[in-house]
């Protein structure tokens, strides 16, 4: 037998022992060490950490878990269903609260947390109406729940991440119904609407046509005033010039007189030939014979 043989055997079980004494915990994991599924200690940091030989180490995931559910079926106040999907986001907070609570079972901290988001969802979608709901954002009544859902999951060692309504819908008679509802209202309020909108057309007409008289009124009054006063300055100016010289002014408004009456086709003008208004076309002068 070779003489390092009594040495290696110790060496090997201290290395067997050593590796039965310490653990490693991984950055996306959580770690719990129990003696007897009695937590002795939890929420390890990650790195190396030394334990008993009789001491258990469960791990577990640390990163955020997504799960969807579609098709959830929820009624409103008014007893009318919807269909719901949604999805879920959420994570192991508390290791140790974790596994008091499901022990290592995923699938039952998973069914848990799911009933409780859907009983929240539930109470939320029961105090609305569907009209309300359809019309509201869809993080309108999740945003309701999230607070109470996310203290309860931390019983449970869990953090919520997010809840977030992907799809609303509903079945196919109660759409019908619904889409009948929404189009007799809709009508109603284009038939609201236009009748405003007559009501406002007709007051601005009246107000314009009221106003356009005004304006109108106005024009013509400053118009007349304005003639009145430029037919005295110009009854002024002709008086003036008058006269300065009478005889040219009776001289100029005869020549006028004969413009207008005289040389034009088809009149007949029966006036004496002595009369008055034609002395200049028989003297030059305007002298009465």
């Amino acid at each position: 037998m070779s003489r390092g043989f009594p040495i290696a055997v110790p060496l090997v079980l201290l290395l067997i022992l050593a590796s039965t004494c310490v653990f490693t915990v991984g950055e996306n994991e959580l770690a719990i060490r129990t003696q007897f599924r009695e937590i002795v200690q939890a929420n390890y940091a990650p790195g190396l950490h030394f334990k008993t030989p009789i001491d258990t180490v469960l791990k577990f995931e640390r990163r955020i878990v997504s799960q969807s559910f579609q098709g959830e079926t929820f009624l409103t106040n008014e007893n009318r269903g919807l269909i719901v999907d949604y999805y879920v986001k959420w994570r192991i907070r508390d290791a140790g609260r974790y596994f008091q609570a499901f022990g290592n079972n995923e699938g039952a901290a998973t069914q848990r947390l799911s009933d409780i988001v859907k009983d929240g969802i539930k109470n939320a979608v029961a105090q609305r109406t569907l009209q309300e709901i359809v019309s509201a954002e869809r993080t309108a009544f999740t945003g309701a729940m999230f607070g109470r859902a996310d203290k309860a999951v931390q019983e449970l060692g869990l953090e919520l991440i997010d809840v977030r309504v992907q799809r609303i819908d509903l079945p196919e008679d109660v759409a019908n119904r619904v889409y009948a509802s929404m189009q007799q209202s809709f009508e109603r309020l284009a038939r609201q609407l236009r009748s405003e909108g007559e009501k406002d057309a007709l007051r601005i007409r009246a107000e314009a046509d009221r106003k356009r008289t005004e304006i109108l009124s106005a024009a013509a009054r400053d118009s007349l005033k304005i003639r009145g006063e430029a037919d005295s300055q110009a009854a002024a100016v002709y008086s003036g010039a008058y006269n300065k010289n009478p005889e040219f002014y009776a001289f100029y408004r005869s020549l006028q007189a004969y413009k207008n009456s005289l040389g034009k086709d088809g009149d007949v003008m029966v006036v004496s030939p002595d009369s008055e208004f034609f002395r200049y076309l028989r003297d030059a002068g305007g002298r009465s014979r």
